[in-house]
C-alpha cells in the first residue's frame, strides 16, 4: 500500500511538470484555427451549420489524432521510456537488421538497455517481411530517409512554432487598439523572439518552475472563457460534436470546404512533443494531464469560440481575443503571451535534442553540443543550431506578413511530420510488437488516410506559405545526407586500409620505434585492428608514448548506456606491448562529459582490466585483438587504485599522503604548461587528480603489479591526444556525381563545421594532429 501511494504521487508530480513541457504548444492553437479555418472562401458560408460543421471537424481531429493516435497508442511504442521519431527508428534498428552504422559489434546487444523483453514475441509473418528488407539496402536506405525527412520537418517546427505562437499572442493588442500600425505589433513580437534565443545559452533551470503553473492556468482560463461564451451565445452548440455536422459542412461548401481544413489541421500541432518528449515523464503522467486538463479543457474553448462566432461572424478574422469578456482582456493577453513563450522554449530545447541525435548516428555535421551540470537531463544547447533558428524565425515572421500564410506553413510541416510517424508506428506494430500484418497495416491506412486529406487540403496552399518548410526541409536533408555519405565512406577506407595484427606483432613490445613516458589516445572509428593513422604518425616521427590506448567512440542505437557499461577494455598484442583498446559506447541521447572524468574512468577502467585479466575472469569475452571486457560491472571496481584530488597549487587534497611521483616532462615543457594553463581560463577549471596504488592490494602476479605502476606513472608524465586530420579527395575515375558530393558539399560542410578536437572539448596543448589523404 506504501509503494502504490508512493506510486501515485509520482506520477501526479511528474503529470503537474509536463504541463510546462509537453503541452504549450498544443493549448495555445485557439489562438488561431478559427481565423486560418476561415481565411479563404469559406469565409462567405456564415450560417450557423458551417460554423458548427468547423467545430465538429476540429472535435474529431482532435480526438482521432491526439487523443487516440498520440496518447492511447503511440506512447507504447517507447524506447526505454524514450519517445520521438528518433526511439522508433531505434527499435526498429534493434529488431531487424535496418541499421547503416557501421560499427556494430555483438557485444553491443547484451547491454541492458538494448533488448526489452515485453517485445519478445514474434509473428511468423513480420520475419518473412523483415527477412525480405534486411536483405536489400535500398530498403534501409528509404527508412533512414524517411526518417531524416521526419526529422528536418521538426526542426522547421523549431523556427515556426515560436514565429505563429508569439506573433497570435501579440495581434490580440489590435483588437482593442485598432489604430495600432502593423510594425509596431511585428517590432515587439521580433523584440520578444530575439529575447527568446538570447537567453537559451544561460538554460531554463532558474524559471522552469514557472512553466508549468502558466500552462495549467492558460488552459483553465480558456476553458472557463469557453463555459462563459457556450452559455451566453449559443448553447446548443454541445450538438456539434455529432459527425453528422461534418457531413453538412462538406455537403454545403464543397470545394471550399476542402480548401479550408488546412486550417482545423493547427488543432492537433503540438500533439506530437507528447510523444517525443516522452523520455522526461512516463506514459501514465502525460495522459493523466491530457484527459483530466488538456483535453477537456481545449474542448469547451473550442465549442465557446463556436458558440460565439454563430452569433458573431464578422468577428471570425479576431474570434479568441473578440470572446473574450472585457474585464479580462489584458489578463488574458498576459497569459497567452506567457504561455506562447513556454511553448516556444519547449519546443526550440526539442530541436537541439533532434539535432544532437542525428549528430549522434553521424547524419548532421560536427556541432558544439553544450550541457551544464546544473541543467535538467537531457537539456542541451547547440550555438549554431540556435542562431540559425533565430535567422530563420524573423524571417518567418518578417517575410509572412498575413498570419495565415505562416499558419499554412505550420499545419502542413506538422501534419507531414505527423504522417512520417505513422508509418513508422506501423512498422513497429509488425517488426517490433510482432502482430499481424494486417494490423499494421490497418493503422496505416486509417490514421494515414485522416492525414493525408488534411495533406491534399494544405498542398493547395502551398504557394500561400507551405513551400517554405518544404524547401528548408529538403536542404536539410541533403545536408544530413551529403554527411552520412562522406563520413560513411571515410569509414570504410579506414576499414580496409587497417593494418594487420600480423604486422604489429613483427614488430616486437618496442614496435620498433623508442617509446617515451606517458598515454597516447589514438582516436579512431575502428571497434577492431589498427588504423593507418598510427602507422603514418611512427612513418613520420619514430617515437610514441609507453602507454597506447586506441580509443572509439561509437553510437548505440538506445537512447542511454548505463556507465557501468559503457566502456568496454581489451589488450591488443602481447602484455609487453602495453597497447590497449578502449570502446566508449554512447546512446543517441547521451550528453558527452567533459574530457577530465573522461581520462580518469579511461585509467580505472583499464586498471580493472587488468586485474579482471589476471584473475582469469570469465566476464573477458574475445574479440580480434584480445579479449574484451565490461570492467564496471565488476564488483571491486574502483577499489584498485587510489584517487587524490589535486588543488592549483598542484598538491594533493586528501588526507592521505599519495605516492609522489615525478613527472618525466623537461623544466622547459612544465613552464610552457604551466603558463598556458594561466593564460587559458578554461584550463584552470579542469579536474586534477592523482592516482597510486592500493597499499594493501594482494598481486597473484607481480607483473600485474609493474603493470598497473607503469600505467599509473604514464598518467602522472601527460595524457595525449592523436586524431586523424584528414585530407578528403574523390577518385580520378569517379563518376561526376561522386565527385561533387565529395569535392564541394561533403568538404563545404567539413570546413564549416566544428573540428573533431573542439567536439572531444581536447586542450589545445594535449592535441597531436596527423595528416591523411583520404581518396574515396
Amino acid at each position: 500500500m506504501v509503494d502504490r501511494s508512493y506510486q501515485c504521487k509520482d506520477v501526479l508530480i511528474l503529470a503537474y511538470q509536463s504541463f510546462g513541457v509537453l503541452f504549450g504548444d498544443l493549448s495555445i492553437s485557439p489562438l488561431y484555427v478559427f481565423k486560418s479555418t476561415f481565411s479563404g472562401n469559406l469565409s462567405n458560408y456564415q450560417s450557423e451549420d458551417v460554423i458548427f460543421g468547423a467545430l465538429s471537424l476540429i472535435f474529431w481531429t482532435l480526438t482521432l489524432l491526439s487523443l487516440f493516435k498520440h496518447v492511447i497508442i503511440l506512447l507504447n511504442a517507447d524506447d526505454n521510456g524514450e519517445g520521438g521519431i528518433f526511439a522508433l527508428y531505434s527499435l526498429l534498428c534493434r529488431h531487424a537488421k535496418f541499421s547503416l552504422l557501421p560499427n556494430h559489434q555483438t557485444a553491443d546487444e547484451e547491454l541492458s538497455t538494448y533488448h526489452n523483453p515485453c517485445y519478445s514475441y514474434r509473428n511468423p509473418q513480420s520475419l518473412t517481411v523483415k527477412r525480405f528488407a534486411e536483405r536489400h539496402k535500398k530498403a534501409k536506405t528509404a527508412l533512414l530517409l524517411l526518417v531524416l525527412f521526419g526529422t528536418c520537418l521538426l526542426i522547421c517546427v523549431g523556427f515556426l512554432t515560436p514565429a505563429i505562437s508569439i506573433r497570435s499572442a501579440i495581434e490580440g493588442v489590435k483588437v482593442r487598439s485598432s489604430e495600432l500600425h502593423y510594425g509596431v505589433v511585428l517590432i515587439i513580437a521580433c523584440i520578444l523572439l530575439v529575447g527568446l534565443f538570447v537567453l537559451q545559452h544561460r538554460g531554463t533551470y532558474r524559471v522552469a518552475f514557472m512553466f508549468a503553473p502558466i500552462v495549467i492556468l492558460w488552459s483553465l482560463s480558456i476553458a472557463a472563457i469557453g463555459v462563459y461564451n457556450i452559455l451566453k451565445w449559443n448553447p446548443r452548440v454541445y450538438k456539434a460534436l455529432s459527425p453528422y455536422y461534418i457531413y453538412t459542412f462538406f455537403r454545403d461548401t464543397r470545394y471550399d470546404g476542402w480548401i479550408s481544413i488546412g486550417g482545423v489541421l493547427l488543432c492537433v500541432t503540438g500533439a506530437e512533443a507528447m510523444f517525443a518528449d516522452l523520455g522526461q515523464y512516463t506514459a501514465a503522467s502525460i495522459r493523466l494531464s491530457f484527459f483530466c486538463i488538456i483535453y477537456p479543457c481545449l474542448v469547451l474553448q473550442y465549442m465557446g469560440q463556436a458558440a460565439f462566432l454563430s452569433k458573431n461572424f464578422a468577428a471570425v478574422s479576431t474570434s479568441f481575443y473578440a470572446s473574450i469578456p472585457d474585464s479580462l482582456f489584458w489578463p488574458v493577453l498576459v497569459m497567452a503571451t506567457l504561455a506562447a513563450i513556454v511553448a516556444s522554449q519547449s519546443v526550440i530545447s526539442a530541436t537541439f535534442s533532434i539535432v544532437k541525435q542525428c549528430y549522434a548516428i553521424g547524419c548532421f555535421p560536427r556541432v558544439k553540443v553544450v550541457h551544464k551540470s546544473k541543467w535538467f537531463r537531457g537539456q542541451i544547447y547547440i550555438p549554431e543550431i540556435n542562431w540559425v533558428l533565430l535567422v530563420l524565425c524573423l524571417a518567418v515572421t518578417v517575410g509572412f506578413r498575413e498570419i495565415n500564410h505562416l499558419g499554412n506553413a505550420y499545419g502542413l510541416t506538422y501534419m507531414s511530420a505527423m504522417f512520417v510517424t505513422t508509418w513508422l508506428t506501423a512498422l513497429i506494430i509488425n517488426f517490433v510488437w510482432g502482430q499481424s500484418l494486417v494490423l499494421a497495416l490497418l493503422f496505416a491506412l486509417f490514421f494515414g488516410s485522416i492525414e493525408i486529406i488534411f495533406l491534399s487540403s494544405s498542398f493547395i496552399r502551398i504557394s500561400k506559405g507551405g513551400w517554405v518548410p518544404l524547401v528548408l526541409s529538403v536542404i536539410f536533408m541533403l545536408i544530413m545526407f551529403v554527411w552520412h555519405y562522406g563520413s560513411r565512406k571515410k569509414y570504410l577506407y579506414d576499414f580496409h586500409n587497417k593494418v594487420p595484427m600480423k604486422q604489429i606483432l613483427t614488430l616486437g613490445p618496442s614496435l620498433g620505434i623508442v617509446r617515451v613516458p606517458g598515454i597516447g589516445l589514438i582516436f579512431t572509428a575502428l571497434v577492431s585492428g589498427v588504423p593507418a593513422t598510427f602507422t603514418r604518425f611512427l612513418t613520420n616521427l619514430p617515437t610514441f608514448y609507453q602507454v597506447a590506448v586506441f580509443v572509439c567512440e561509437k553510437t548505440v542505437l538506445v537512447p542511454y548506456v548505463p556507465q557501468k557499461e559503457r566502456y568496454l577494455i581489451g589488450r591488443i598484442g602481447p602484455k609487453s606491448f602495453r597497447m590497449y583498446r578502449c570502446i566508449v559506447r554512447n546512446g543517441y541521447k547521451d550528453v558527452q562529459k567533459n574530457e577530465d572524468d573522461f581520462e580518469n574512468d579511461l585509467i580505472m577502467s583499464i586498471a580493472e582490466f587488468i586485474q579482471l585479466e589476471a584473475e582469469g575472469s570469465g566476464t573477458l569475452e574475445g574479440s580480434v585483438d584480445g579479449r574484451m571486457a565490461v570492467v564496471r560491472t565488476s564488483e571491486k571496481f574502483g577499489k584498485r587504485l587510489e584517487i587524490s584530488e589535486l588543488e592549483r597549487n598542484g598538491e594533493a587534497s586528501s588526507s592521505m599522503p599519495p605516492t609522489i611521483l615525478n613527472s618525466s616532462k623537461s623544466h622547459i615543457l612544465q613552464y610552457l604548461q604551466s603558463t598556458y594553463e594561466m593564460e587559458s581560463p578554461g584550463s584552470t577549471l579542469r579536474r586534477r587528480v592523482r592516482f597510486k596504488l592500493q597499499p594493501d592490494m594482494n598481486y597473484r602476479d607481480p607483473n600485474v603489479k609493474d603493470e598497473l605502476l607503469e600505467l599509473v606513472e604514464a598518467k602522472q608524465s601527460g595524457v595525449a591526444y592523436v586524431l586523424g586530420h584528414s585530407h578528403i579527395k574523390a577518385k580520378m575515375n569517379a563518376p561526376c556525381l561522386k565527385r561533387f558530393m565529395i569535392h564541394v558539399a561533403y568538404l563545404f560542410l567539413r570546413k564549416n563545421c566544428r573540428a573533431p578536437a573542439v567536439v572531444l572539448n581536447i586542450p589545445q596543448t594535449c592535441l597531436i594532429e596527423v595528416g591523411m589523404n583520404y581518396y574515396l
